[in-house]
Formats: structure tokens, C-alpha cells, sequence
């Protein structure tokens, strides 16, 4: 048994095949049911985002199911298989974990740290239950991913240093002001730009907009979104004194806000302080505008080293995440090694019983009559022998399940046993008794504390 990962990403694969390979929020359901009909595979979740859509699986057989989810994939998209395996990458074991939670720290995303794939495969996760597509190693999985995701984001700030121009500028205005609640902007330009800026600036406290635009409509449309109101853009600078932040980013050859314009202001209000932040190439606000008191002007070369500075940070935070990430992917390699192995040992320890009990029985009725304590001294000694006979296959499994090779020692130990013959259980039905046996004890451990509570 193994757990898998089959998947593309925007690294791997071109936005048309992505496409092709993606899964409507409707279709989910349908695809993780038809999965779950494929024998080899025992518990799956689908993550299906703009710029991935990846499939983990819990499986009976790790080629078996490679093989199986990419002839799926296949089936669903129409793209030849020769092309899926192209694009597809996949991962096995200890690798498919190391992914996952790498996944969920914003480790593998196109903007380093992000912080919107974790939701997204809590959301994924969650759907999956939702439906009875997820077993027990894929529940302990996802768990494990989603505690990793926020540790490498409040144990290491990964998404505390903003990576974005339009997030920089935010980040340098609470330099300035310290809490952005209740200040105004002037948003210049209503392009794709200014509008990323003003969000972030508004979701950060912001709350007076004003938005001024060679196109009326258009200044009109946007200052809409944020509840703001649209001014004529020849009136512009009559609103710099009602401003804290001014974003400037239009396409204009000439400057648009000048130093005279913005002296008047300052003469007018004793003690005003803004910060302009100029986003335009060729720039619209006179260099000239920073020198004067009380004015802070950035240009899009500051906001660019902001970006670089903060990037920097985020890769040495992403050092320290992935130390995090291996002492989880080490964690549940524990888990999920003993868990495959508890079938065959069970198997194991029951063969050694039965034959103990099976030549106990034949040597005792040899013996005739013999007194009580002559039968606990022989019985004693056929449970020595057979323990320790078991006890170094038995304890050497345990270390093995810790490791890569753990299903080829597993399959061994079978094989010389002939434990396969023996009554041990199929894969699928090995990992429907461990799920059971995992379940048992939990509950005869919440008993122990119940009755400890009494």
C-alpha cells in the first residue's frame, strides 16, 4: 500500500493543458466517486486550482495506481496519454507527503508564501470527506498538511513581507502611518494598478476613496467598488488636501501632479503629511514633489526594491519552512509505516499461537498424566520459544516500515512465512482492519480516560 500524487502545475505544464486537466466545483463529486470504483484506490482528494490540479490517493499499489489516476485523467480531458505522462508528475510514499506539505506552506506556488493554497486544500479536504472519498491514511495526511501550512506561516512570517508592487505600497504606508484606519486616497488612474493598490489599501483600514480619471465613467466605475466618489480629472488637485495617500498610475506623457500644486496645499494645511506613491512609467508626479516638507514619494524602482528586499526574506523563511516541513514528513512516515505493517505482524503472532498451541497440545497428551505445575513450566516454555522466536522478524519489520523499503521487507516476511496462505488479508482488506484496529483503540482510550474522570 501506498499514498500517491498525480498532478500538473504552472512549472510543469502550459496553461492549455492545465485547463484541460482542471475540475469545476460540480464535476468534483462525480470524479472523486468514479475513483473510488477503481480497486487499487482506497481514499483520494482532488485539488483543482487556477494554476494546479493535483490528485492524492491512497492506494492498494503504487504503479497500479499511478497508472490507473493517469488513465483517468486521461478519460476525463481528452488529452493523449502520451501527453499526460509528459506533463503529469507523481510522487510515492514519503515524496507525495513532502509535496503536500510543501504545497500547503505556499512553498510550490508561483508567488512564494502565499497564503490562498492552504484554504484551498482545507477546502479540497474537506469536500473529499465530505463525500466518503477519504480513508484513514489520507484523513491523517491532510491533517498533518494542514498543520504544517500554518506553522511555516506563524513560526517562520513566510507571508508577512509583501511580494507584490501594489502590496508594497501598502506595507510602506503603514511605515508612514502606522494604522491606515480612517485615512483617505486619491487614486489617479483607474487601471488595473491602482485598483490592486486601493484594495489593499481599503482592506487595511482605508476609508476614504477618491478616484480621479481622463475618463469620467471609468473613474466613476471604480470608485464605486470602494464606496468612494469620482472627481473630473482637470480638478484633481483641488482634492491633495483631502488626501493621506495619493497612487498615481496613468498613462499620461506629462506630469499630472506638479510641485506648485502641491506646495499650495501644504500652505494651506500647516503640518499635512502625505505619501504619494508614483506607479507610472513615464512618471506622473514631479520628482521634484518628494523634496518638499512633509511629503514622502516613492516611484515604482522603491516599491521594486521593497519587492526584492521582502522576496529575499520570504526564501529565508522558506529555509526554515522546510525544516518544519521534514520533521512532519518524518512524523507521519512513522505513522503510516506501522500502520501498513500491523496486518502482517497480527497474521504473524497468530501463526506462531496456532502451531504453538497445536504441538502443546500433542506433547501434553504424550506426557499422560503430569501435575499442574509441570504443564505451566511446559506451556511456558513453548510461549518463550515462540516469542522470541518472532520477537527480532516482528521488531525488525517495525524499523523497516519506518523506511522506503518497508513494503519490500513487509512482502518478505510474508513470503517466508507463507502468511498469504495463511488467511492474511488482501491489501484492501488490510487496510480496512487497520482503520478498525486504529478506531478500537481510540475508543478504549477515550474509556480509560472516561472511567479516569469518574
Amino acid at each position: 500500500m501506498s499514498v500517491i500524487s498525480i498532478g500538473v502545475n504552472h512549472k510543469t505544464a502550459p496553461v492549455e493543458i492545465r485547463e484541460k486537466l482542471s475540475f469545476s466545483d460540480n464535476s468534483l463529486p462525480e470524479a472523486l466517486a468514479k475513483l473510488l470504483d477503481q480497486p487499487v484506490v482506497l481514499g483520494c482528494v482532488i485539488i483543482s486550482t487556477c494554476n494546479r490540479t493535483e490528485i492524492y490517493a491512497h492506494v492498494t499499489d503504487a504503479e497500479s495506481g499511478i497508472e490507473t489516476i493517469r488513465s483517468f485523467l486521461q478519460h476525463k480531458s481528452g488529452v493523449e496519454a502520451a501527453m499526460i505522462k509528459k506533463y503529469t508528475y507523481a510522487f510515492t510514499q514519503h515524496n507525495t507527503a513532502r509535496h503536500l506539505f510543501r504545497v500547503a506552506a505556499g512553498l510550490d506556488s508561483m508567488l512564494l508564501g502565499e497564503t490562498q493554497i492552504l484554504g484551498q486544500v482545507r477546502t479540497a479536504y474537506q469536500l473529499a470527506q465530505k463525500h466518503n472519498a477519504t480513508d484513514k491514511v489520507i484523513n491523517t495526511l491532510f491533517k498533518h498538511a494542514i498543520t504544517v501550512g500554518k506553522r511555516a506561516r506563524s513560526e517562520t512570517g513566510i507571508d508577512q513581507h509583501a511580494v507584490s508592487i501594489s502590496y508594497a505600497a501598502v506595507e510602506l504606508a503603514k511605515q508612514i502611518f502606522h494604522d491606515l484606519t480612517g485615512r483617505s486616497v486619491l487614486v489617479i488612474g483607474a487601471g488595473k494598478m491602482s485598483e490592486l493598490t486601493a484594495k489593499h489599501l481599503v482592506a487595511n483600514g482605508v476609508s476614504g476613496v477618491i478616484v480621479s480619471n481622463r475618463s469620467y465613467d471609468r473613474a466613476e466605475c471604480l470608485a464605486r467598488q470602494f464606496g468612494g466618489r469620482a472627481v473630473k480629472f482637470n480638478e484633481l488637485h483641488h482634492y491633495l488636501e483631502a488626501a493621506d495617500i495619493v497612487i498615481s498610475c496613468t498613462a499620461a506623457t506629462h506630469y499630472v501632479v506638479r510641485a506648485s500644486e502641491v506646495r499650495g496645499v501644504l500652505a494651506e494645511k500647516t503640518g499635512k503629511k502625505i505619501m504619494m506613491i508614483d506607479i507610472a512609467v513615464p512618471r506622473d508626479i514631479d520628482p521634484a514633489v518628494g523634496k518638499l516638507p512633509g511629503i514622502k514619494l516613492y516611484d515604482i524602482d522603491d516599491l521594486q526594491n521593497v519587492v526584492d528586499s521582502n522576496l529575499m526574506e520570504r526564501k529565508r523563511a522558506a529555509i526554515m519552512a522546510e525544516t518544519i516541513i521534514e520533521e512532519v514528513v518524518e512524523e507521519f512516515a512513522r505513522w503510516q509505516g506501522v500502520q501498513y505493517v500491523i496486518p502482517t505482524i497480527t497474521t504473524l503472532k497468530k501463526h506462531g499461537e496456532e502451531i504453538k498451541q497445536r504441538e502443546l497440545a500433542r506433547a501434553l497428551g504424550r506426557l499422560g498424566q503430569i501435575s499442574e505445575h509441570d504443564r505451566k513450566v511446559i506451556g511456558s516454555m513453548a510461549n518463550t520459544i515462540v516469542n522470541q522466536l518472532l520477537h527480532t522478524p516482528v521488531t525488525r519489520l517495525k524499523e523497516y516500515a519506518l523506511t522506503e523499503q518497508g513494503p519490500v521487507f513487509q512482502e518478505a516476511l510474508e513470503k517466508l512465512f507463507r502468511l498469504e496462505d495463511l488467511g492474511a488479508p488482501d491489501k484492501r482488506t488490510a487496510a480496512v482492519q487497520a482503520a478498525r484496529a486504529d478506531e478500537h483503540d481510540q475508543q478504549s482510550e477515550l474509556a480509560v480516560r472516561a472511567s479516569g474522570q469518574h
